[in-house]
């Protein structure tokens, strides 16, 4: 077994300890201006006067680089470790915050690692080659991810003018955004134009009217409607146009004078049968051809998003097997797609705080470590919630996964730790702010104690609101133990080209 320090002990739930030693300062974000190497004597010289907590001794990734670098002076610092490090590390300082009686001292966190951008990039490059991805910024438009996508030279998926003018403002090339939104607001069509964003899609008549009167120059992509109910998030109720309706939206282009340059599609946000890309690309081959007889010469496909991380290895092979059969000669046709989750979702992690618990005042044993009852013993009540990241559960049908990130003042947790059915709520006085309605969870798990949540990335921070007074939680950076040189160089030369600061 792991060698396990520990710390002197003290109530988990009344932090009134003295402050730390007054040559330490607090790790984590709230750190101004630099940081030291994660390593546990680090930690037992800056805490340990805190609450109980011990930590077990790993090696530590990068320990020996320049701990945070201010590439971006406008963003907080980039740090060097595995996530796991700072996500612990997070722990660490809210327990000296408490200590100092900061009225937030617990409040919840993300760390969001970039090598893991990084890594999905390589497997899109390795897996669709052909096919240059546009960034659904809507997914995640967080300002590191961001400026990464930008430096690797991806393309921008913007549905509205505040995402536009946010990749515009990083210097990325206005021929590198698809205004992918079919249905928008006359000036929001104007703006584009103004700015020089030219491609935008459509489904529908008195879009390309409003087009013709506020972008004429515009290069238009017809939106086709798919089967879209293989997803999480069908769209096909709200966006697409059915193949029936294309002819006769080509042939009002054409008298608008309007230059139709393509197709596009989109399976459903969260697809977990790749097979539809084929039936997508047989819909989309079509729609060339009416293009064609129209009058149009169409150079661009765009294969849309739903791409999941478990299934993408699948849906490459659909997608490419589709592409070549349907369109066999691809000389003079520029192929796009527009991820989102893939890139982002496995990048973010959450640590949030246990700051209330209902249970029956006296647990029989037996009940406790039984996890197949219907009705939770225990009540959890943390501090981020439906309102918050984790409305990701009510608009994109996720499902939550806790995990013991600390308990009773310690990063180990035995495997053998009894476990009881519990349920996981949010901090708002609403009752829908339910996180997880039963899950299993340590039978030892008190107020103060952290649960952990991966996959975070998507569809979470982007949504959150402040509803009852409670603030979005804060993100950490860092590279992670791979890949991490070449994310830093590719974000160094970005900055360097004067992009992004």
């Amino acid at each position: 077994m792991s060698r396990v320090e520990t710390f002197t002990a003290s109530s988990p739930i009344d932090f009134t300890n003295p402050r730390p030693s007054p040559h330490s300062e607090p790790l984590g974000f709230s750190h101004r201006g630099s940081s030291l190497p994660w390593s546990t004597n680090v930690l037992v010289d800056n805490l340990s006067s805190s609450p109980t907590l011990r930590l077990t001794a790993s090696p530590i990734l990068g320990a020996n680089i320049p701990f945070n670098d201010n590439i971006f002076p406008s963003l907080p610092p980039l740090l060097h470790g595995h996530p796991d490090v700072h996500l612990r590390n997070g722990v660490m300082n809210a327990y000296s915050l408490a200590a100092t009686h900061d009225p937030d001292a617990e409040r919840a966190f993300f760390v969001a690692d970039l090598s893991q951008v990084y890594r999905q990039h390589l497997r899109w490059q390795a897996c669709l080659p052909e096919i240059q991805p546009f960034y659904a910024v809507k997914c995640n438009p967080d300002p590191y991810v961001l400026r990464l996508l930008a430096a690797l030279g991806t393309g921008f998926d913007c549905a509205s003018n505040g995402e536009i003018s946010q990749v515009l403002d990083l210097g990325v090339d206005p021929s590198r955004i698809v205004f992918a939104n079919p249905c928008k607001a006359v000036s929001f069509v104007r703006n584009a134009g103004r700015v020089g964003v030219d491609l935008m899609t459509f489904d529908n008549a008195d879009e390309l009217y409003k087009i013709a009167r506020a972008h004429p120059g515009a290069q238009l992509v017809v939106r086709i409607l798919t089967d879209d109910t293989k997803s999480l998030c069908a769209l096909g109720v709200k966006f697409g146009a059915p193949l029936v309706t294309v002819p006769g939206l080509l042939a009002k282009a054409k008298e608008l004078n309007l230059n139709v340059v393509g197709v596009s599609f989109h399976v459903g946000s969260g697809c977990y049968d790749p097979s539809v890309y084929t039936d997508a690309i047989v819909r989309a081959g079509a729609a060339f051809d009416m293009g064609t007889e129209a009058g149009y010469q169409f150079s661009l496909l765009d294969v849309g998003g739903g791409f999941e991380d478990a299934l993408f290895e699948q849906a490459a092979t659909f997608l490419t097997a589709a592409i070549a059969a349907h369109f066999p000669d691809r000389r003079g046709i520029k192929i796009i797609a527009e991820p989102g989750r893939f890139y982002v979702s496995k990048a973010f992690s959450l640590a949030v705080n246990i700051i209330a618990r209902r249970a029956p005042l006296t647990e029989a044993p037996s009940l406790a470590q039984d996890t197949s009852l219907d009705q939770p013993s225990v009540m959890y009540y943390i501090n981020d919630g439906v309102y918050g990241a984790f409305n990701c559960i009510m608009f994109d049908h996720q499902t939550a996964h806790p995990y013991v990130l600390s308990m009773g003042g310690s990063f180990h947790v035995m495997d053998s730790e009894p476990v009881a059915s519990s349920s996981v709520w949010g901090p708002t006085c609403d009752s829908i702010d339910c996180v997880c309605p039963s899950t299993p969870l340590p039978s030892a798990l008190r107020v103060g104690d952290w649960l952990g949540f991966d996959n975070m990335g998507a569809y979470t921070l982007c949504a959150a609101s402040q509803f009852n007074g409670f603030e979005v939680g804060k993100v950490i950076y860092t590279t992670g133990g791979f890949h991490a040189s070449e994310v830093r160089s590719a974000l160094a030369r970005f900055a360097a080209q004067g992009h992004g600061l």
